[in-house]
């Protein structure tokens, strides 16, 4: 198996709604955002697996020495070996990558975010950045893409957040700020015993809003010359929202269950903003 069918088929079993805007891109562009993405699952899973946080974190360094090696000429792992040929094509910054293993490994240090802003800096270490890289990849000629780029990342990561209360729970985590739960009198406790409530519901519906305005903060920053450049981000808002309002229409019910879209619906959205744009 090359390194580019590893990273291929790395993102195709993630079931990822990230996929179907890879599938309109030119080849090479293509197997440059796979193999980010490959990148990305990786790391990740290497918290998400982990059942021994000091192993996590010999991995995480592992996986820094081995960026580190890429940007030499030496890489070894398959998905280090396919991004490499398009890290001076695209300009991909060593210290991005290095940004979204530090994300990771904030996993392992803190599973508690007081207030939106602090939510908001692990949001960019594992989302932001990714944003950053992905647009670079995409093509722009405006630097403010980057800016927007940078805000649909943490708008992602926003929804992924509200998609996945319940499994993070079950993990031990949570990702909504403190004071969003005291302001809508939700305990941790509440969420930990996996508790479905009105003011569960409320507080829900909070965070959806919350992350509908940062999609509409992002892509008012998008400039007019790059859309067409930036269509897979704009896929990816396409899908990604269309789910916001899916999991607002069954009520937030995100503890007991993973609200998705089908594969064909995520698809048909992909394609309806592709010609549109």
């Amino acid at each position: 198996m090359s390194p580019d069918e590893y990273c291929q088929q790395k993102t195709v079993q993630s079931g990822s709604s990230f996929y179907y805007s890879f599938l309109f891109l030119p080849p090479e562009r293509r197997r440059a955002i796979t193999a980010l993405y490959a990148f990305c699952r990786e790391v990740d899973d290497t918290v998400d697996e982990a059942t021994d946080g000091s192993v996590a974190r010999i991995k995480l360094a592992w996986w820094r020495t081995e960026v580190s090696k890429m940007y030499g000429g030496a890489p070894t792992h398959p998905v280090m070996l396919a991004l490499q040929p398009h890290i001076a094509a695209y300009k991909l910054e060593e210290k991005h990558l290095l940004a979204i293993v530090d994300g990771m490994e904030m996993d392992l240090d803190q599973s508690r975010y007081l207030d939106y802003p602090g939510l908001q800096r692990y949001c960019w270490h594992v989302a932001g950045v990714v944003g950053i890289l992905s647009a670079s990849i995409f093509g722009y000629t405006n630097p403010q893409t980057l800016a927007y780029a940078e805000k649909l990342g943490l708008a992602f990561q926003l929804t992924n957040i509200i998609r996945d209360v319940g499994d993070d729970a079950r993990k031990g985590r949570i990702y909504l700020p403190v004071n969003d739960l005291q302001q809508f009198g939700v305990t941790a406790n509440d969420l930990l015993k996996l508790q479905h409530s009105d003011k569960f519901e409320a507080l829900m519906r909070f965070q959806a809003e919350r992350a509908q305005a940062v999609y509409d903060e992002a892509l008012a920053l998008l400039p007019k010359e790059d859309r067409r450049a930036q269509r897979p981000g704009l896929m990816m808002a396409a899908i990604y929202r269309t789910l916001l309002d899916e999991i607002g229409r069954d009520g937030f019910h995100v503890l007991n269950q993973r609200i998705s879209l089908t594969p064909l619906r995520k698809l048909w959205l992909a394609w309806k903003t592709y010609v549109r744009t």
